[in-house]
């Protein structure tokens, strides 16, 4: 049997994951200058609902969060997430590293050939201060 004790902790973390949801909702639409407006054509709801979302007040559903993600260009699991770290940078990344595994061997290994050749230049320059970002 659950003691009140572990109810409350478990209502408060859930609590706690939803508001963390509202705020991603709310940062990276802004960060991408969208309305609320915007959101709520391209998923299909209602302003208010996305005010909704954004508040803590409801949650989406898990079809409309992936939408809402996909907007926003970043994975379901981090929107939900409440990690603040983001693993996969965007939606673009990955659709490209999705393509690359499509390509043959031999192209595989001169793309990734490429891209540690720049890593490895870019870090370079970074550890000699001769580039700033």
């Amino acid at each position: 049997m659950i003691t009140f004790v572990e109810f409350n902790r478990s209502f408060y973390k859930i609590a706690d994951n939803i508001m963390r949801l509202g705020e991603k909702i709310t940062k990276l639409r802004k960060e991408k200058k969208l309305s609320q407006i915007d959101i709520a054509k391209a998923v299909g709801v209602s302003r208010d609902a996305i005010s909704k979302y954004e508040r803590g007040d409801i949650v989406p559903s898990v079809e409309n969060a992936k939408k809402i993600a996909d907007i926003l260009g970043v994975s379901l699991d981090y929107l939900v997430s409440p990690e603040e770290k983001q693993d996969v940078v965007d939606n673009t990344m990955l659709s490209r590293v999705k393509e690359i595994q499509k390509l043959t061997d031999n192209d595989r290994s001169t793309i990734v050939t490429v891209i540690d050749a720049f890593i490895r230049d870019t870090k370079a320059k970074q550890a000699f201060g001769l580039q700033t970002h």
